[in-house]
């Protein structure tokens, strides 16, 4: 398996590069996050102990396969896009006003809000710190990627503005804030193995599409599961009225009979547990799921309509895999 994705490497040799790529950004986060004041040096270690699936330097590392997977920079770049995205779910937590992240308190719980940003922008500097070693082409494409984070996080914060479409809006958040880690993940491991330029033109839209299939089979796993298969608890973003994709395709319907459900969407939030239940049951029975689901399959075949296209390693077999992985996903 890699990380706590369940993908299978038929490669053994894959699998125990991954494996051991992976143990070295582990390695590398460790070192990264030493800090001298004993409050950050806590509040910086507190995500990266809380586990994760480590998505994006797995990412790194199999497109890094497509040249010289052993290239040091290669584990240097998966480090720090880790980094940005741990940095990203401390900013996340103080705006959303979270109390837990990955099953732990979340850091603006234990600490505050003040001691949560500052531990953010801790990280983003370390982050910083790490690609100013590995250049100024890492420089400036992590820049680009954090002006993408910024401006889907911004959107999603003002929200749908009058006149514009609401999918269209969700979409364009999903794409920057989540899905331009995923392509900088690609470009990074291919580009700082050494692959060819036809490679890294194929991984980077490849990985960006996976991200978006990622977040919208999570949208669906919201409100379709009745576990915590989704990492959260089922019904999350009805609860706090986030409007995900399902959501917005049911407000959509046109159907006089979805009135209630309209109804019950159109809440600033569904914290009364007897009217988010009623809301779950019928979104769940809403051909609105469907819909969704035809989206994060679309999405996934787009990844791997770029994947085909690249060499026949065995790399390229655990990337279609994922493609495959994330269109089933949501059943």
């Amino acid at each position: 398996m890699i990380a706590a994705v369940p993908v299978e490497l038929a490669d053994d040799a894959l699998a125990a590069d991954v494996a051991d790529g992976l143990a070295r950004v582990e390695d590398g986060l460790r070192h990264a996050l030493k800090s001298q004041h004993p409050v950050l040096a806590a509040s910086s270690a507190h995500l990266m102990e809380a586990g994760g699936k480590r998505l994006r330097p797995m990412l790194v590392l199999l497109a890094a396969q497509f040249g010289d997977p052993q290239d040091p920079r290669v584990v240097q770049a998966a480090v720090a896009l880790e980094l940005t995205h741990l940095a990203t779910l401390y900013h996340d937590d103080v705006m959303d006003e979270a109390d837990t992240r990955r099953g732990s308190i979340s850091a603006n719980s234990r600490w505050g809000n003040s001691v949560a940003i500052l531990t953010g922008d801790y990280l983003f500097s370390c982050a910083s710190e790490i690609l100013a070693e590995l250049g100024p082409d890492a420089i400036r494409i992590q820049a680009e990627t954090f002006s993408r984070l910024v401006t889907g996080q911004i959107s999603e914060t003002v929200g749908c503005q009058p006149g514009e479409d609401p999918l269209a809006h969700y979409l364009g958040v999903v794409t920057e804030k989540t899905a331009s880690l995923f392509a900088t993940a690609g470009q990074f491991g291919a580009m700082f193995s050494g692959a060819d330029a036809d490679v890294i033109a194929r991984v980077t839209p490849a990985c960006r599409a996976l991200g978006v299939a990622f977040q919208l089979a999570d949208d669906i796993l919201d409100v379709a599961s009745a576990s915590q298969q989704s990492g959260k608890t089922p019904g999350t973003d009805l609860r706090e009225g986030v409007r995900t994709l399902p959501m917005l395709y049911a407000l959509r319907s046109a159907d006089g009979h979805d009135g209630r459900l309209s109804e019950l969407l159109s809440l600033p939030d569904l914290a009364d547990p007897i009217l988010h239940a009623e809301a779950l049951g019928l979104l769940r029975v809403h051909p609105a799921m469907e819909m969704a689901k035809s989206d994060t399959r679309q999405w996934a075949d787009l990844a791997r309509k770029e994947i085909l296209g690249l060499p026949d390693v065995p790399a390229r077999a655990a990337f279609e895999a994922l493609c495959e992985y994330v269109a089933e996903r949501t059943g």
